[in-house]
């Protein structure tokens, strides 16, 4: 319990799902799945969670433990862990997503999808460094276009002057 506990608090983000019905392959596809995304998986009983949910952001939600829970938390990215399960739940309709939690505020299921939709960590930093190197690019383009209409306009004289 003491482990769990210790998760809940330094997770970002927390999902509740409904696991029922879902075969033990399909879980461990699942949970592998999570794990290469730096999220983690657990079934854990609903009474146990409660206990271990205290304290936490994730108590924000306690209201939902009810019936079969797998809960799923990351402390590293919580946009990962969102796209994970709800493509998984789009495939396997026995996995029901319930709720989630994201830093302290909780989120229903359309919360969930629209978070999953939402690009990943990796392309909103590609996406800044081609901004930030686009503003200088284009200053050194516009600096050196003066010079060179010089010279396209000294060739031309140049050429005009030959030509007389």
């Amino acid at each position: 319990m003491q482990e769990l506990h210790e998760g809940l608090s330094k997770a970002q983000i927390a999902i509740v799902a409904d696991y029922k019905g879902l075969t033990v392959e399909s879980f461990s596809r699942l949970r592998r799945e999570l794990r290469e995304a730096g999220a983690e998986i657990q079934v854990v009983k609903n009474t146990l969670l409660r206990r271990a949910s205290e304290g936490t952001s994730v108590d924000a939600i306690r209201d939902h433990f009810k019936g079969p829970s797998a809960i799923c938390f990351s402390t590293t990215d919580p946009v990962l862990p969102a796209k994970v399960l709800t493509k998984f739940a789009e495939a396997n309709e026995k996995l029901q997503i319930r709720v989630g939690v994201l830093e302290g505020k909780p989120l229903t299921t359309a919360d969930l999808k629209a978070l999953s939709e939402l690009p990943s960590r990796e392309e909103l930093l590609a996406k800044l460094l081609a901004t930030m190197i686009a503003v200088p690019t284009g200053f050194v383009r516009v600096i050196s276009g003066v010079p060179r209409g010089l010279v396209n306009v000294l060739t031309a004289i140049k050429d005009q002057k030959e030509a007389a």
